[in-house]
């Protein structure tokens, strides 16, 4: 494979060259923002007393009803699917989207939710180890170096030295999602250009719908629990909120709109680049937690934050460096 193969994952497709990396970042640093709250609601869910795969499949479900009729009013046409795309969509539904946002809900159960995060946004790690050694593809030193960088901000941030009695089921927990989130960026960067964000998202969640229908039935599902209330610590005191209203935040917001965002910078950014990028989203939860929650913003954390940053744009300047005249991403020699 060459890289110019239009076969590959990082090489120009016939619509490469409309691709605009800047409109990709900000429409993707609305979603992180959005993300960066999610872990609070989360959590607050399951203190509740949801369970993580109760949690997601609720998630998984109740977005993917709402996508349907969206679908149905703004993009009929996306209801239409060739067999060639079932097999891709299942694999990015199930191995994406549900193992993500499950094993992810187990990680912050069970650990911090910055050493949670830590271990979740080591994906770009595994996508750059996936290119080198799977397509055997010579990764530029400074994409290693952006990603290095980035790396160390985010301990930084998270101050994982912070919770060190770690739990085995939380790490593993960590690994597999970054596993299923290098899986969701890798497929998703390439079926991203075959079809439109909207039916993307809905097709996504429909396959990880019924991957929960299977492997837990609704009967078993604690209803009961979405009439009682959630307690989340503020600035000014503790908040009280029903477990119904976080859900439709999660789901909405959280899921619907995120999730689509997330399938449209696709079009426009590589796994690499939206991997990196997803990086902000602990730095934004740290900024959250100070101006909404009154804990502390340390000055290490805002060095990690700067790092991640540096670390974002290093990746970026090898990018625009290889391959000036192009808006198509060249992360290999």
């Amino acid at each position: 494979m060459t890289k110019h193969d239009p076969a590959s994952l990082h090489t120009a497709a016939p619509d490469a060259i409309t691709r605009r990396p800047t409109l990709g970042y900000s429409v993707y640093g609305a979603v992180t923002l959005i993300f960066a709250l999610n872990g609070t609601v989360s959590k607050s869910v399951m203190q509740a007393g949801m369970s993580a795969e109760h949690l997601a499949q609720l998630r998984s479900t109740s977005a993917f009803f709402v996508l349907v009729l969206l679908t149905a009013a703004l993009r009929p046409s996306g209801f239409r699917v060739t067999r060639r795309e079932l097999g891709l969509l299942a694999a990015y539904g199930v191995f994406g989207v549900t193992m993500t946002n499950y094993l992810y809900f187990i990680a912050i159960k069970e650990l911090p939710v910055g050493i949670a995060l830590v271990l979740e946004f080591t994906a770009p790690i595994w996508i750059a180890l996936w290119m080198r050694f799977a397509q055997k593809r010579a990764v530029r030193r400074q994409i290693w170096l952006g990603i290095a960088l980035a790396l160390v901000g985010l301990v930084l941030v998270a101050q994982v030295w912070r919770g060190m009695a770690i739990s085995t089921l939380g790490l593993t927990a960590g690994f597999g999602a970054a596993a299923a989130l290098t899986i969701y960026y890798l497929i998703g960067e390439k079926i991203a250009h075959q079809r439109d964000p909207l039916s993307l998202t809905m097709w996504s969640f429909g396959f990880s719908s019924l991957f929960w229908a299977l492997v837990q039935p609704w009967q078993g599902f604690p209803r009961h629990l979405l009439g009682e209330h959630a307690h989340i610590p503020t600035r000014g005191g503790t908040v009280t909120l029903p477990v119904s209203w976080l859900v439709a935040y999660m789901v909405i917001l959280g899921t619907v709109v995120a999730f689509s965002g997330v399938n449209f910078a696709l079009r426009h950014l590589t796994a690499g680049q939206a991997g990196l990028f997803g990086m902000m989203e602990p730095v934004l939860a740290s900024v959250i937690a100070w101006l909404a929650l009154g804990e502390n913003l340390l000055a290490v954390q805002i060095m990690g934050g700067a790092l991640i940053l540096a670390g974002i744009a290093t990746a970026e300047f090898s990018r625009s460096r290889a391959n000036p005249a192009s808006t198509a991403v060249a992360y290999v020699d």
